[in-house]
């Protein structure tokens, strides 16, 4: 499974390094161009997010007519256009343009897609855990080599760089991505949209929103307040970058284990968003850097908590047929909030009368916190996914008119018919549930 499954996380990872690597300076470099406000600062920094959100469903719709390995080129040209535009730049127009070409490519559903095609059931959940964690270590990353080589070799030469590592996926993608399987799948009766209405799936679509707003909210703030509030120069940013990226990282691991070995999603995201709402209680409350400083590396160890596991945990609450669909709908949530975040903050973050930010950063973290709160108690009503089991029970002596009877059956989770390997796949509940009673109920 790992050697399938990680060109494609290693694509994944290329693709976020790239979006990451700009966002530890990203403001400070686009309040200074011409026609620079705080406001065009936040869809610059968030634009590439509203993009992504508009072509999750279409690009989804895409690889299912034209194939996943096509979508995913023509998403990662895409991306590398939009970075090549961001690079040669030179006013905030050509900017934004670049960042929403940037987000035009948006293959993140058709990746998680081709995962789902060519990797067992069973084996899913550890697919997404990887791929999640994937995304966590270019994050961790982009913190610490984006601010040096911004800093000193300028922020065109990181979007350069993000156009070298698209062209790099593609050839990932090409020599080292096995196309995946004819597999013909056969589903009982079950609703279309069913998912819309699925009180969990909700909260963790709210929960990908939030986090990722929260995420693009602190982009956008920390090189400003810390270069215009607290007198920093651009080369110092790393500063708070690298422990921010060391607690995180360090977060991440324990945190991964217990989720996906221990079964503690649900206090996980808890415990993160605990260290959502401290955070910014102490940078909206800083009146020193260093507090800030801490302030910023608490933010990072609950971002670094949530992130890995956040894909799977998602696919524990959805039938098998509804991945592709339920995880589009579930990025659309989250590039919306970090469209948001950028957005929004660039409005209400407001200079004020001494030169600073710090009374409107007052206002808008102290309303974070508030929302936080509000957070922690819809996750507290998550239930713990159960572990289920999966039967892999050959066709040929089985009748096929006792199938919708598992529908029926106490314990039966789902089931479907791979055609191509002329088998049934049935997931249930081992507590209520053994293979031998579901072999005997549909035996000829």
């Amino acid at each position: 499974m790992f050697k399938t499954i990680m060109p494609l996380s290693l694509i994944i990872a290329f693709r976020f390094l790239g979006l990451f690597i700009v966002l530890p300076l990203i403001s400070v470099y686009a309040l200074n161009l011409p026609g620079a406000t705080p406001t065009l600062v936040g869809i610059v920094i968030g634009g590439y997010a509203i993009t992504q959100m508009i072509f999750q469903v279409p690009f989804g719709i895409m690889s299912d007519k034209l194939g996943r390995k096509g979508t995913i080129i023509m998403g990662l040209l895409l991306f590398a256009i939009g970075s090549i535009v961001c690079a040669i730049s030179n006013d905030m127009l050509m900017l934004l343009l670049g960042r929403f070409l940037q987000g035009a490519g948006a293959i993140g559903a058709v990746v998680t897609a081709m995962i789902s095609d060519i990797v067992r059931e069973e084996e899913r959940p550890k697919a997404m855990a990887l791929m999640g964690g994937s995304i966590a270590a270019s994050f961790a990353i982009a913190m610490l080599v984006g601010p040096l080589i911004g800093a000193y070799a300028g922020i065109d030469i990181l979007f350069w760089i993000t156009a070298a590592l698209a062209i790099i996926s593609i050839f990932i993608l090409i020599k080292k991505v096995p196309n995946p399987p004819v597999v013909t799948h056969t589903y009982h009766n079950h609703s279309k949209i069913s998912f819309l209405t699925n009180p969990n799936l909700i909260k963790m679509n709210i929960t990908n929103f939030l986090q990722k707003g929260m995420m693009t909210f602190a982009f956008m703030i920390i090189p400003i307040i810390l270069t215009r509030n607290f007198d920093w120069a651009m080369t110092d940013l790393w500063k708070v970058y690298l422990p921010a990226m060391i607690a995180g990282v360090l977060a991440m691991g324990p945190a991964a284990v217990l989720a996906e070995k221990k079964g503690k999603f649900k206090q996980i995201l808890l415990i993160g968003i605990v260290f959502f709402a401290l955070s910014y209680y102490l940078i909206g409350n800083a009146t020193s850097d260093t507090w800030f400083l801490i302030g910023v590396v608490v933010f990072f160890i609950g971002f670094n908590m949530h992130e890995p596991i956040m894909q799977s945990l998602t696919t524990k609450y959805i039938k098998v047929h509804e991945k592709g669909k339920v995880l589009g709908v579930f990025n659309s949530f989250g590039y919306f909030g970090t469209f948001i975040g950028g957005f929004v903050g660039g409005i209400y973050l407001i200079e004020g009368s001494d030169g600073t930010f710090l009374g409107s950063l007052h206002d808008i973290s102290m309303f974070i916190v508030i929302v936080s709160i509000v957070w922690i108690i819809l996750i507290a009503t998550l239930p713990n996914p159960l572990k289920k089991k999966i039967a892999y029970l050959d066709l040929d002596d089985k009748d096929k008119n006792k199938f919708n009877e598992l529908d029926n059956l106490n314990g039966c989770d789902e089931w479907y018919i791979n055609n191509t390997e002329n088998i049934i796949i049935i997931k249930y509940d081992a507590d209520l549930l053994s293979e031998e009673t579901l072999l005997n109920k549909i035996k000829i």
